[in-house]
């Protein structure tokens, strides 16, 4: 059972090397924000209506937290099993969908596909997004979770598991990276000379690989293994300013479950511990220092001292 601490600092947050210490504010604990959902993924800020969206797979639908009153309201459902989600350089919503899509939400409402197939066959299940300063889209497209795990229906992958790029101005979709099994979460370092991808089928153990960023922002190349995970199983992840990677992590364990935090060498240098799985995080508030998570049934905050990267 979720119990807020009232300790300061809170016992949750975990300093595992001393270069962490001054990422914890001494008198801000971990708060449940909502709970109650069935799968929650890919939280992302808007600040401009002080509001954070994420997606409940299962329940088809995109939630809204509202800042200001704490109120909890359904933003989008159907939702096509929305997945993973950000914003353009423009502020609209970006999302993946298990249905086999990326979508973008006009200032209207309305919603374009950016993405549904690729030469000629439909992808597979988009996962996580994350936007480029030139306005690309990178998403990634595993084989799991396709269009319906929660209805019984489920369809075979068409395409290989792949890391793809839509240009952001001529809207063509090219496959980045074709060799890598289960791409899950992704997310650049500040300069954006480094991808780093979530290898979740990788064996024995997953993996973050990190990928130079080449050809103009086109391109990648010198795959490597940047964190092995053991027997955590890292999910979506964003990077602070300082290059710190916030990562989702758990497999039910009281152990592995909540925020691991690792450094831009790679190395584990904090914790968050929640008391179920966590799957994505994302920055937000008017300082861009408020660490959202969406972990399994619920949604949690945390103060910390950093920032997120802009636009990530």
């Amino acid at each position: 059972m979720w119990q807020p601490s009232t300790l300061y600092p809170d016992p949750a947050i975990e300093i595992l090397d001393e270069s962490f210490a001054k990422y914890r504010i001494f008198s801000a604990a971990v708060e449940r924000l909502a709970t109650g959902f069935r799968w929650a993924e890919g939280p992302v800020w808007f600040g401009d209506q002080r509001q954070l969206l994420w997606s409940d797979i299962p329940n088809q639908s995109i939630m809204r937290w509202d800042e200001e009153t704490g109120r909890v309201s359904v933003f989008r459902k159907p939702s096509n099993f929305a997945n993973g989600n950000t914003r353009d350089r423009q502020g609209r919503l970006v999302t993946c969908e298990h249905g086999r899509r990326v979508t973008r939400t006009e200032y209207d409402g309305s919603l374009t596909v950016l993405a549904d197939s690729y030469q000629g066959r439909p992808l597979n299940s988009p996962n996580d997004v994350v936007v480029a300063r030139d306005g690309a889209i990178w998403f990634t497209d595993p084989p799991f979770g396709i269009l319906g795990h929660y209805e019984g229906r489920v369809a075979e992958p068409a395409l290989p598991q792949s890391v793809y790029r839509i240009d952001g101005s001529t809207g063509e979709l090219a496959a980045v990276e074709t060799d890598i099994r289960g791409p899950n979460g992704l997310a650049f370092s500040p300069d954006e000379s480094i991808l780093y991808v979530v290898e979740s089928r990788a064996t024995p153990t997953r993996t973050i690989l990190a990928y130079d960023v080449v050809e103009g922002g086109r391109g990648l190349a010198n795959k490597r293994v940047f964190i092995d995970a053991g027997p955590g199983t890292p999910d979506g992840f964003r990077v602070d300013v300082d290059g710190n990677l916030w990562c989702g992590w758990g497999m039910g364990s009281p152990e592995l479950d909540g925020v691991m935090v690792f450094n831009p060498e790679g190395r584990l240098i904090g914790r968050i511990r929640l008391p179920e799985r966590c799957a994505n995080v994302c920055f937000g508030g008017p300082m861009r220092n408020r660490l959202f998570m969406a972990a399994s049934q619920s949604v949690y905050a945390l103060y910390v001292n950093t920032q997120g990267v802009a636009g990530a």
